[in-house]
Order: C-alpha cells, then sequence, then structure tokens
C-alpha cells in the first residue's frame, strides 16, 4: 500500500519507514525543505508538505495516512498548536478528501483525559483536540497512546490497555512495529490504546 508517513524523519518514524518497506509497502515520507533526508530508507518517496501550511492534494494517491509528527519539546506553545493540533486536524481532513482507507495517528499517554494545569497540560490538549477530531472524521482510524518513549529497538514485548503502567516506558522501536501493524490489521479498526514496552 502506498503509506503517507507524516514525521518520517523523526526518530520513530525512521523506524517506521523501515518498517513498512520490510512489509512490503511503499512509505511516502511527508517533508519540509527543511527536513534532512538523508536517514531515510532506500526505497522512500518523499512529498513535500509542511504541518503548519499544508496545502490540498497531499494525501492523492494514498492508502493509509499515518501522522507520527511532533512540534518537539524544545518548541513553545504556538508551534505545538500548529504542529500537534491543527496540522493534524488538517492532515485528517485531507486524508477524508482523499479517500484513504485508514488513518493511524500516533498520540500520547495523557490525551485521552488531559490535565490542562499538568507540566504536559498545554501538549496533552492539543493531542486530545486531534485524537477527538479523528475520531468524528468518519474515517478508520487507529489510534496508538504510548507512555514514555525512549530511543531503544526493544523487544517486541508489548503490553496495551489496562496492562499498562502509565509511568512505564516504551522503546521507539516497539512503537514503530505497533504502528506499522495498525496500518493494515483489522483488529486496529476504531481503536485507541495504551501501550507500553514490556
Amino acid at each position: 500500500m502506498n503509506i503517507l508517513v507524516a514525521g518520517a524523519t523523526g526518530k520513530t518514524g525512521l523506524r517506521l519507514t523501515q518498517t513498512l518497506l520490510a512489509n512490503g509497502h511503499h512509505p511516502i515520507a511527508l517533508v519540509r525543505d527543511s527536513s534532512d533526508t538523508s536517514d531515510l530508507p532506500n526505497g522512500t518517496e518523499t512529498r513535500h508538505g509542511d504541518l503548519t501550511d499544508l496545502q490540498q492534494g497531499v494525501c492523492d494517491g494514498c492508502d493509509v495516512v499515518v501522522f507520527a509528527a511532533g512540534s518537539g519539546s524544545g518548541t513553545g506553545p504556538e508551534m505545538t498548536d500548529k504542529v500537534d493540533r491543527d496540522g493534524a486536524k488538517r492532515l485528517v481532513d485531507l486524508a477524508k478528501d482523499a479517500g484513504v482507507a485508514r488513518f493511524v495517528m500516533l498520540s500520547t499517554v495523557g490525551a485521552g483525559d488531559p490535565d490542562p494545569d499538568s507540566k504536559l497540560g498545554h501538549y496533552l490538549m492539543a493531542k486530545h483536540e486531534a485524537d477527538e477530531h479523528l475520531k468524528a472524521s468518519g474515517l478508520d482510524f487507529a489510534i496508538l497512546r504510548p507512555v514514555a518513549l525512549t530511543d531503544e529497538d526493544g523487544s517486541r514485548d508489548i503490553v496495551y490497555g489496562d496492562a499498562v503502567d502509565v509511568q512505564g516506558e516504551a522503546a521507539r522501536g516497539d512503537v514503530a512495529h505497533v504502528l506499522a501493524q495498525a496500518v493494515d490489521d483489522p483488529e486496529w479498526r476504531g481503536k485507541t490504546l495504551l501501550m507500553a514496552s514490556a
């Protein structure tokens, strides 16, 4: 399948594109002009688009869209809103316009019932709004909410849902593995799940 990946040059996105290729899919990396694409695996198509100003047609020809992007911990509330909330919502709308079969959202623990007064309150509210917009879109969707991310590859020993320790960790390799599963596994249809590495 043709799979558009927003955030493909990030730490999780790079692992995801590698996994999609290994699974026989055709990943399409959504990249800005300033993106460093040197680490993208051979066989990855690139498509230009900026999450702060997405243009019509960016999802055309894609079977699935994966949002694995983030504004980054070093940016302020304004960029969080532009990328994690508004960019994600706009990508959902464009995916729907393009008739994609499924939209997979990389969310985060705490986005289901965000505490606006917590340290990450603004970020969690932005992710919550994006998730809710996807749920209301009518698209076939899957939403993955990992706990704190590490840069490990992981063992593929993964815990979901109520069994997750919200204070635990999720290896980026495990997260990418689950995102790749969620693009076409019927079990993921309409699911919103917490996850952690065991």
